[in-house]
Parts: structure tokens; C-alpha cells; sequence
């Protein structure tokens, strides 16, 4: 029995219609099993548990403290090779009310964004009941046999459907691995996508339940084969980006507000027609460049824009024009395509 465990999560949740049978099916098998089993239940005290009560031995998990949970926190970092100020780990223990379930869940989301954790980004977070909730969440979504009950994740989900919708598209293609119940879904959540683009262009939000019916139901009822073994949740990598670039997409709006209102024409306009033209004369005439930011009243945020490598967002450079294959060529790849060339 060495190195093998039987562990059941929340027991309480067993439905006795539906289950029929269950408690008397696990009351039997922690008699007759060889291996250790541990039981989890948010209610241990639920009448219909009562003879798993009876027959195991109750041992209450508690919160951890702030003295405990510093030591425990800085090795799970030291493991990752992630590193964290004491400030952010005393933070992250407050957030979480010392729940550690809760902890371990936040800091794999922390870590997946780099090798240092800060206080802010654990602000970053929203607490304990957005991040564990969007994993239950998920495994609704994923683990649904009917459209009733993976519709069910909207109404018990606390975070955004546009940022639920993020998750469910991040991690869809490492809940279902059958190629085509994949196509399926991912074509339910294109769809779902349309309707999410088209409810916010004609402002008419009664499109949104579509939207909503098919990244949820949708993606539930196009899995059919069961995932083999664990296959933790993946942080999506969109909104990961957008965090990472969320400065230099505040600092390029500040530059489009400043030249916006000096030249007269929208933010928009100017971050589009007029920034371009600014970054080539930060590469070729930085005397021009100097003379013009200095106009605008933009010259330090324009100097820190361009100095930490935007140029290649903003596309001031010439993209070279692809040379085109000659007639020849093409005569001889359609030739072959159509199997005549031997």
C-alpha cells in the first residue's frame, strides 16, 4: 500500500436520488480496501454522510497563520524558483484569510507570469472567491452531461462572461482531445465570438444570450471521450499579454491625448497617421524628432515610448514587398497539383 492513496473530494455534495447507493458503496470499500482513504466535506456534519462520519476519523484543517504560512509560502517559491518580497507573501496570506487551498491556486497564476512576485501583483488578483471560483467554474463547463447544467456556470461564476469566455477559449483545447468534438467546440465559441462582436457594434443585448448559450452548453455537449489524468487549468494568454502591455498601451494613449489636442484630431487619428511619423524621425533625425516632441509637449513619454523597442508595433518600417514566383513556375506547380507532370 506504500506511495498509493484513496482520496474523495467533498462527499458531502453525494445526492442520495441520484446517487443511490454511494454511501453504502464507500462505507464498504474503506473496510475491505488495502490502501489509506481520505475523505474531504465543506459540511461533515450533513445527515446524509452520517455513517462515513461514524466509520472514519474527523480531523478538522484550519486556516493557516501568518507564522506558518510565510515559511510554507517561501518554499513552494524556492521549489518553482520563483521569487516573492515578504510584503506580497503577507499580502497574498490576508487575501486569501489563510485558506490554503486558496493560496496554491494564486500562486500557480502568479508564477505562470514570471520568476518575481510583487505586492501589486497580488493586487492583481481579485481574492479568494474570483480565482477559486473560476476553476469550479471551468470544470462545470467542461465535465457537463447536459445543457441545463453547463449553462449552470454563468449563474454561480462571480468574474466577467467576457473574461470567462477568455478562459474557456484558452483551455478548450486541453479539455477535449478528440480532434473533431475539438472542431465542434471551437466552432461554438467562434460563433459565440460573432455574437459577442455584434452585440457590442449594434448595442443590442439581447444577442448576448446566444453568446453565452454557446460558449458554455456548446463547448459541454461537443465533448464526448473523457480526459485521461490530470489536466490542470491554464491562465489565459491573451489577458496575460494585455496585463504585461497594459504601460505602454496607458503611455501611448497619454501620447495620443497630447498630440490629439495640440494638431486637432482625435486620439485615434493621431496614434495611427501621427505616431508612425514620429518614430521614424526617433530613428533617422533625432534633431527633428527632439524639435517636434518638444512642440507637442510629449517629449518624455515619446523618448520612453519609442526607447523600449515600440518601433515594431507601430510598423514605421517599410514591410519589403514579396517577389512574385515567375509564370514558369506557376505553370509547373499547377501542372503538378493536377497530376499531368511526370
Amino acid at each position: 500500500a506504500k506511495g498509493r492513496l484513496i482520496l474523495l473530494d467533498e462527499v458531502d455534495g453525494i445526492n442520495l436520488r441520484e446517487d443511490h447507493g454511494a454511501v453504502e458503496a464507500l462505507n464498504r470499500m474503506i473496510k475491505e480496501t488495502h490502501y489509506p482513504v481520505v475523505l474531504t466535506a465543506n459540511d461533515p456534519w450533513d445527515q446524509k454522510i452520517r455513517s462515513l462520519r461514524e466509520t472514519c476519523q474527523l480531523i478538522e484543517l484550519k486556516r493557516i497563520g501568518l507564522r506558518d504560512g510565510l515559511p510554507f509560502i517561501k518554499k513552494i517559491l524556492d521549489k518553482e524558483n520563483v521569487r516573492a518580497d515578504e510584503d506580497a507573501m503577507r499580502l497574498l496570506l490576508e487575501k486569501n484569510n489563510g485558506d490554503l487551498r486558496s493560496i496554491l491556486n494564486d500562486l500557480q497564476i502568479l508564477s505562470s507570469r514570471g520568476e518575481n512576485i510583487t505586492s501589486k501583483d497580488v493586487y492583481w488578483l481579485s481574492g479568494r472567491d474570483r480565482t477559486e471560483n473560476i476553476f469550479n467554474v471551468l470544470r462545470i463547463v467542461f465535465n457537463a452531461k447536459t445543457v441545463a447544467y453547463a449553462k449552470r456556470a454563468l449563474g454561480v461564476s462571480d468574474i466577467e462572461p467576457d473574461m470567462l469566455f477568455q478562459w474557456i477559449i484558452e483551455n478548450t483545447p486541453y479539455q477535449i482531445v478528440n480532434p473533431k468534438e475539438l472542431s465542434t467546440a471551437m466552432d461554438a465559441l467562434a460563433i459565440a465570438d460573432l455574437f459577442y462582436a455584434r452585440t457590442r457594434r449594434t448595442q443590442d443585448w439581447h444577442l448576448i444570450s446566444y453568446a453565452y448559450d454557446l460558449m458554455t452548453a456548446g463547448v459541454a455537449i461537443s465533448k464526448k471521450t473523457p480526459v485521461t489524468g490530470w489536466v490542470p487549468m491554464k491562465f489565459p494568454q491573451r489577458i496575460m499579454a494585455m496585463s504585461r502591455s497594459r504601460g505602454v498601451r496607458e503611455l501611448r494613449k497619454n501620447i495620443g491625448l497630447k498630440i490629439g489636442s495640440k494638431c486637432h484630431v482625435s486620439s485615434r487619428r493621431a496614434v495611427q497617421q501621427y505616431l508612425p511619423v514620429l518614430g521614424l524621425m526617433f530613428e533617422k533625425s533625432p534633431g527633428e524628432f527632439a524639435r517636434s516632441a518638444e512642440w507637442l509637449g510629449a517629449k518624455s513619454e515619446l523618448e520612453e515610448y519609442f526607447s523600449v523597442g515600440q518601433m515594431g508595433t507601430i510598423e514605421s518600417k517599410k514591410k519589403p514587398t514579396p517577389r512574385k514566383p515567375p509564370t514558369k513556375s506557376r505553370g509547373k506547380i499547377r501542372a503538378k497539383a493536377s497530376g499531368s507532370l511526370e
